[in-house]
């Protein structure tokens, strides 16, 4: 018990410095916007949907089935939201938890001795977990862990009970419900099946290659149990395909660029290398990075690449240490790291077996009966510890079996390399390296050899430790994750840290960041998509439009550019251009896409604008048609309070007050302090006569932001129309002190000014709104018209001819004009006529 809480206290205390890390990486997706995660959300949706929220069976969705670990999630977004702190901590502990079992298993492994205690702590120090615990999406992993574990020990207590006691069934049983959970906390948790039955066979009864066969028709209880194995995961594996709608997930090429590469021999040699740059990762933890996909490890694609050497090593390895494991048994045993003399106990009192005695064996546990108050009772044995070469087989068992979901050999994976997939198979590594150590220690005679081989592996656990910690500190943010993930991949971070650079306003910087990422990878469509955003924000629309080209040239589907392409070119005037580009946005299909939710939400926001396009050209049949079916394509996570605003502006231009006031009402239940909903509904109940009511949403719009000179425009405009003209003037006054750069306040305050025969602010309002928009006959015409009030003739002429020059057939700033030249004339005053 001691050596699993000094495990467990150490995976805990290496981790404590992540307690105050923020969101991650993948974490915003997976808990952010993660519609599975809120409480108005049905929480049997999380059995339905994939571990980001995607309906399992969508063409587009990852099909990783992980509820347990989103309901995970959902518990600590209902008491404790957002704050990372609260997730964290749950990973933490789940680790410390999966380390004291690891240790467990250990000491069935080796005993009681220092060894067990030495596995523990290289579990629980080696840096390759830091991904899987540090970053909150590796809960899956570390939860996948836990269940793994502990089938794993119930399976070894249904060994050590089987055919005495009616038990025994029940802890299969438990064996078999823990792997289903460690299934449902992430998929590679099935694999626990194949490594409980190499327990049951291979280490529990000692069994080698030439000794399985015959072994068969003699063991009917061993292999009864490993047949319930088999059908088991015939059944999770059944369950889980037909769950996820039978069809495999589809990823993009850059994920996983070996799986789209066409050439056979690259695939393969490339596929081949893989494993052994994943226990290099495990053995010498040197270099990690949050992403490992597109070029992170470029392809092989001749023979007489270098890392074939590597790979040929790798596999002869891995076949020595199996076949040496599993040949015939050898004379001579060991027991708990010493040598077996006589078939006596060892010094931790387990009991030891000459292979003789054990051959002639029943090569299980006895056990002895004794009645006690006329009870007949069991009493089991302490059980016969493995030698080294059995925990060599379980060790590459657990190295191996939970490895093969990841290594593209039955299906394609999206990634090239995940370091939080080596939590599980870690394991098997930290087993295989004590094993070897301890057998080192043995057969060293030396003492002072013996010193040296344990204060390497105390060093060993030491610097791991150490990596760790540092580590941790790649993870407290995500600029220092993304700028640590530079040397390994560096068009995915640099692309990241452009995002993070861009949210903390540092504009240039993360400019220079998305032409960073570009330059390493020019055909990213997301970062193209991100540095034509910015570009765009920052006013640059030309250069956006360009970007934003290049990006659906990459990825034609990639809707939120054909949205920010058809909004630029609506505000330049290209009306037709944006209808085009809006239409063709909505026809993309929803098929095959990595976030179908998202594209959803674009395509929905293309509709919404392509319908206030045809709005503000007067076409408001159409328009409705329009917004109904962006609300049939609204995904679940769409704030719908624009567009039934909008749907209730349509009703209303087509004097269908009833239905107009249905959306208003609508928009304002989705958000109630939807600003843009109080003035239009505002409007309506002044146009249907309910005046105090109306003032009423005008003045809760001015309370909600006191700020929108909109707000204080449209109450102003109200009260005009009820003859309050002084209060309207007011409230012109300060929409335009509000919204001083926005030409629409600006402009309709100069209007109200001059109704209300204030016409000196009025000229000084329409001379700001013709310094807005200089080129705007509209504002010329009515700035010479307040021109002309006010006696100042020869300006006004000049601004009634300015505006000619824009919109030469306009009449009524002809008409005004002429009067003008009239009254010039009768004063003497020189005209342009002349």
């Amino acid at each position: 018990m001691i050596a699993e809480l000094l495990s467990s206290a150490l995976g805990l205390v290496l981790y404590l410095n992540t307690l105050g890390a923020d969101f991650c990486y993948d974490d915003s997706r997976a808990i952010k916007t993660n519609q599975d995660l809120l409480p108005d959300t049905p929480w049997t949706q999380i059995f339905f949907n994939d571990f980001w929220g995607t309906l399992l069976t969508h063409s587009g969705s990852h099909k990783s089935y992980r509820p347990l670990c989103t309901l995970s999630f959902r518990l600590n977004y209902t008491f404790g939201g957002l704050d990372p702190w609260s997730y964290h901590l749950v990973n933490v502990l789940l680790h410390s938890a999966v380390t004291g079992l690891f240790t467990n298993l250990c000491k069935v492994l080796f005993g009681t001795g220092p060894w067990t205690l030495i596995a523990g702590f290289m579990f629980a120090s080696h840096p390759i977990h830091t991904e899987a615990v540090a970053g909150i999406v590796g809960r899956a992993d570390v939860g996948a862990g836990l269940f793994f574990l502990l089938s794993m020990l119930c399976y070894v207590k249904h060994c050590s009970t089987r055919g005495y006691s009616v038990g025994s069934y029940c802890w299969i049983l438990c064996a078999g419900l823990c792997a289903f959970c460690s299934m449902l906390w992430k998929e590679q948790g099935v694999t626990v099946l194949a490594v409980l039955a190499v327990y049951d066979v291979f280490v529990f009864h000692k069994l080698k290659l030439n000794e399985f066969i015959p072994a068969v028709s003699k063991r009917k209880n061993v292999f009864f149990s490993v047949g319930l194995l088999a059908a088991w995961g015939v059944v999770l594996l059944g369950a889980r395909f037909y769950w996820m709608g039978n069809t495999p997930p589809s990823f993009s090429n850059s994920d996983n660029p070996a799986a789209d590469c066409e050439v056979l021999l690259t695939r393969t040699l490339t596929f081949l290398y893989l494993p052994t740059k994943n226990l290099w990762l495990l053995f010498c933890p040197d270099t990690l990075s949050f992403d490992w996909s597109m070029d992170a490890v470029p392809l092989i694609k001749t023979v007489i690449d270098w890392r074939n050497v590597h790979t040929m090593a790798f596999y002869i390895l891995l076949l020595f240490l199996a076949y040496s494991s599993l040949k015939s048994p050898s004379t001579k045993r060991e027991c708990n790291g010493k040598p077996f003399m006589n078939g006596k106990q060892n010094t931790n009192g387990h009991s030891c077996q000459s292979d003789v005695e054990y051959k002639n064996s029943e090569q299980r546990h006895s056990i002895v009966s004794k009645l006690e108050n006329g009870v007949k009772n069991h009493i089991s044995h302490v059980p016969q510890l493995p030698s080294t070469e059995n925990i060599v087989v379980l060790a590459l068992s657990l190295l191996i079996v939970p490895f093969v979901p990841a290594s593209n050999l039955f299906f394609y994976v999206g990634f090239v390399i995940a370091e939080r997939v080596l939590y599980i198979p870690s394991m098997g590594f930290c087993l295989l390296i004590t094993a070897g150590v301890r057998a080192l220690y043995i057969k060293t005679q030396k003492n002072f050899l013996r010193s040296l081989i344990f204060y390497a592996t105390a060093a060993l656990i030491l610097f791991y430790g150490l990596k760790t910690v540092v580590r941790n500190g790649d993870w407290k943010n995500e600029e220092m994750l993304y700028r640590s993930g530079i040397q390994v991949n560096p068009a995915k971070a640099w692309g990241n840290l452009g995002n993070v650079l861009k949210s903390q306003g540092k504009i240039s910087e993360a400019e220079n960041a998305y032409r960073n990422a570009l330059y390493y990878r020019s055909n990213m469509a997301d970062m193209l998509y991100n540095l034509g955003l910015l570009l765009q924000e920052n006013s640059k629309f030309s250069e956006a439009l360009h970007y934003y080209t290049l990006a659906i040239g990459s990825r034609p589907t990639l809707a939120s550019a054909y949205l920010n392409t058809g909004i630029i070119l609506m505000n330049q005037g290209r009306t037709e251009d944006a209808r085009k580009t809006f239409v063709k946005c909505s026809e993309i299909p929803d098929e095959n896409l990595k976030d179908p939710n998202a594209h959803k939400s674009s395509v929905t926001s293309c509709l919404y604008n392509l319908g206030k396009l045809l709005h503000e050209q007067g076409h408001y049949e159409n328009a409705l048609a329009v917004y109904k079916e962006a609300m049939q394509k609204m995904p679940r996570q769409f704030a719908p309070q624009s567009l039934y605003n909008m749907m209730g502006e349509a009703y209303m231009r087509l004097n269908k007050v009833h239905e107009a006031e249905h959306w208003y009402m609508e928009s304002l239940r989705s958000k109630p302090d939807h600003i843009p909903a109080h003035l239009t509904y505002g409007k309506l109940l002044a146009l249907t006569g309910r005046k105090s009511e109306a003032e009423h949403y005008f003045l809760k719009a001015i309370q909600l932001d006191s700020t929108k000179g909109n707000c204080y425009m449209h109450y102003g405009q109200f009260l005009l129309e009820e003859g309050r003209l002084l209060e309207a003037a007011e409230m012109a006054k300060k929409a335009a002190e509000l919204d001083h750069s926005e030409f629409d306040v600006v402009f309709n305050a100069a209007h109200m000014l001059r109704q209300a025969s204030l016409n000196e602010a009025a000229e000084a309002y329409y001379k700001m709104a013709a310094g807005l928009r200089p080129n705007y006959p509209a504002a010329l015409m009515n700035l010479g018209a307040i021109l002309h009030l006010n006696g100042k003739l020869e300006e006004a002429e000049a601004n009634y001819l300015r505006a000619l020059q824009f919109k030469p057939d306009d009449v009524i700033t002809q008409s005004n004009l002429r009067k003008l030249w009239n009254i010039m004339e009768k004063q003497g005053l020189k005209t342009s006529k002349t």
